[in-house]
């Protein structure tokens, strides 16, 4: 069956699945006038409705699961040619973005009370379209992007459609820096790391130590191998072979480093001649910078450069300046002085996209900070061309195109479980159990059907986006309300509070439970766990509204995951506390293959610095391994660490009167109303 078609799609494009083994992909017409093909919803043929379960560490036997799909069209495209900001601060065009590149994003929306703050965004999948687009014109810069496409506002921090957007307002930007790396700022870069942290003992005329001669060699020993990696490239492009060795350090050092050395004399005479050449070029002066940075630079709550011998900080002053950066010297006389960088925020973004240092881990420093960026005040929005235009989706669901703060795509992949595709797909082939009510109506009313709890959302949330528009969920409580039949619902959504009316029916007969999962009270982890659900903030207000009511409502902290989301857990007790909880538990995470994998690649991509610990941890409770499936211990775990996690919760559930269970749910006031044309009995 065929629904209206929405206005525009995210995507025409429509990729192969990753799982089908053969794809077909018919050329398309371009003279076509085809229309595009309208919204289809699949029914599911199952002929029942309810999915059992004998799981003894689950508490039904029964669940009910409408629908998969989405039928929302985000359509956040821009041109192949609009550069974007990557998190090692390199402006590239987006046509190049791949799945699995770091961007610098920022909070889609603030915590409560609080402003922005930047973040690093994972690219978790990319889509091509070819579309209408407008041409978006600002001071500094200009890009085309399509009309739905959204982007941040300055003034009042709300997100605006490019088709709302009109001269005069004000945008949130920081500069585009958009400069390669040429062989002057190779050379650059190789002064600017010998001089910072470098040793080079050569002169002309030294032939080896057997002569007297001192040892001659040159050599760089850093923690840090991007600038190491980034060295033996440089050298490779003159003609010099070096590789990485590890680099033996005296006690007590703490940090194991590795080296970057050469000792050929004909190659020794390659670096003196590329050390001793001061070049008169801008890109010289960049690399220089980076060089001298990832060699004695910190980026902590400032950006300083140290030093003891002052004439080089100088130095460093003078290119700087000569690039539009301020640095003062802080003079330190007997101790290393330093240079620091004067401006705000924005000032350091722009030092480290123009000079494009090596080191991750000091660019990093950025991330958690307040997105203090500057105003771009918009010129024109004009008509543009039908093209290619590339539409992303990132981990914050934000990142910075043309300089300009903007919106992403949502989670499309899947779709493709089910046979479908991530493109068009997803938007227009849409699995509906259409019939959903009747066919819980029908197994109800059977005189087989013994009255029993019965699990909303067993294996997927049934108020999904699009419960709104076709509310199958609300009519499949209609049906438990007739029947009186106790029903729990578990959720990350927000719809819910639509059907209180319903759960409060229920509830009048002990027939209703709604459990809300709650996983973090921190926006950013929650977008990065769970991109399409409702906030956490909306989920304790749906919470409220229900329990204003009459239901019964919940709380379920799960997965608990060590290291990450655990210390939490009082804090998201005492919150749906203050909501009108009644009750709450918690679950364990679980790895099982091949969910492990992919969990441990989603540490790697967006907490790298707490993967170790995390995974340690996870192992502290299942007995060294990352999973147990062993009932009883399954959900909860073992081992200290799990004890530990177990004496937490119940602390917190006790001090905010969350220790005891929801009432039970009860059958006494099930019913089978009578069918139409059915005399009713007597009894």
């Amino acid at each position: 069956m065929a629904g209206p078609d929405l206005p525009g799609r995210g995507t025409a494009a429509n990729p192969p699945n990753r799982y089908e083994p053969l794809h077909v992909e018919l050329e398309p017409d371009p003279d076509s006038d085809t229309p595009p093909a309208p919204t289809v919803f699949y029914r599911d043929t199952s002929r029942t409705i309810l999915a059992e379960n004998d799981s003894p560490d689950i508490g039904f036997r029964f669940s009910l699961n409408p629908y998969r799909g989405c039928e929302h069209g985000c359509v956040y495209c821009m041109h192949s040619d609009t550069t974007i900001l990557h998190a090692d601060m390199a402006w590239r065009p987006i046509g190049g973005v791949r799945v699995g590149d770091v961007l610098f994003g920022f909070d889609e929306f603030p915590e409560p009370g609080r402003t922005r703050k930047f973040r690093p965004a994972v690219v978790e999948a990319v889509w091509w379209s070819r579309r209408p687009t407008l041409r978006l014109v600002t001071e500094r810069t200009e890009v085309v992007t399509t009309a739905e496409h959204r982007w941040l506002q300055a003034r009042n921090f709300r997100w605006s459609e490019t088709r709302e957007l009109a001269a005069g307002r004000q945008l949130r930007y920081v500069p585009v820096v958009a400069e390669d790396f040429d062989d002057d700022y190779r050379v650059g870069y190789l002064a600017g790391m010998t001089l910072g942290d470098g040793t080079f003992r050569d002169q002309p005329g030294w032939r080896s130590a057997c002569l007297g001669f001192p040892v001659a060699y040159w050599r760089v020993a850093l923690a840090d191998q991007e600038p190491l990696l980034r060295l033996v490239e440089i050298l490779a492009r003159f003609g010099v072979e070096a590789g990485i060795r590890p680099f033996r350090t005296r006690p007590p050092a703490q940090r194991t480093m590795e080296a970057v050395e050469v000792r050929s004399l004909a190659r020794l005479a390659i670096i003196h001649a590329l050390l001793n050449t001061e070049r008169d070029s801008r890109s010289y002066r960049r690399g220089f910078l980076a060089g001298f940075f990832d060699a004695e630079g910190y980026s902590g709550g400032c950006l300083r450069l140290s030093q003891v011998d002052v004439s080089v900080l100088e130095r460093v002053q003078r290119y700087a300046a000569g690039l539009g950066f301020r640095f003062v010297l802080e003079p330190r006389p007997g101790q290393a002085s330093t240079l620091r960088l004067t401006g705000r925020l924005v000032d350091r973004i722009r030092f480290f996209s123009t000079c494009r240092p090596a080191i991750f881990r000091k660019m990093g420093a950025l991330y958690g900070c307040e997105m203090n960026v500057e105003p771009e005040t918009v010129l024109a929005v004009e008509p543009g061309p039908v093209v290619d235009v590339v539409d992303i989706q990132t981990s914050t669901g934000t990142f910075f195109a043309a300089g300009l703060a903007t919106h992403n795509c949502y989670a499309r992949p899947t779709h493709e479980y089910l046979g479908f595709s991530a493109g068009l797909d997803f938007e227009r082939r849409i699995m509906v159990k259409e019939d959903a009510p009747a066919l819980l109506r029908q197994a109800l009313a059977a005189p087989r059907w013994e009255p029993q709890v019965v699990a909303l959302s067993g294996n997927t949330d049934c108020y999904q986006p699009v419960e709104r528009r076709l509310g199958i969920t609300r009519r499949c409580l209609e049906v438990f309300a007739e029947f009186r039949n106790p029903v729990s619902a578990i959720t990350k959504s927000a719809l819910v509070a639509r059907d209180a009316d319903l759960f409060a029916e229920l509830a009048r007969h002990g027939a209703a439970h709604v459990l809300f999962s709650v996983t973090t009270l921190d926006p950013d982890l929650a977008r990065r766990m769970e991109p399409r659900a409702a906030r956490p903030e909306r989920r304790l207000e749906a919470m409220a509204a229900l329990a204003r009511a009459g239901a019964p409502v919940g709380v379920l902290i799960g997965p608990v995951i060590p290291g990450l989301n655990d210390a939490e857990i009082p804090r998201i007790l005492e919150a749906a506390a203050r909501a009108g909880a009644q009750s709450a538990s918690w679950v364990l995470l679980r790895l099982p293959k091949p969910v492990d994998e992919l969990f441990e690649r989603w540490l790697e991509e967006r907490y790298p610095e707490r993967r170790a610990r995390v995974l340690a941890r996870i192992r502290d409770t299942r007995g060294g391994r990352l999973s147990d499936s062993t009932f009883g211990r399954r959900q909860r775990g073992q081992g200290e660490y799990a004890n530990q996690i177990e004496a937490l919760f119940a602390a917190a559930a006790k001090k905010h009167g969350l220790d005891r269970p929801l009432p039970p749910l009860s059958i006494e006031a099930f019913r089978r109303p009578a069918r139409a044309g059915e005399q009713l009995t007597l009894l």
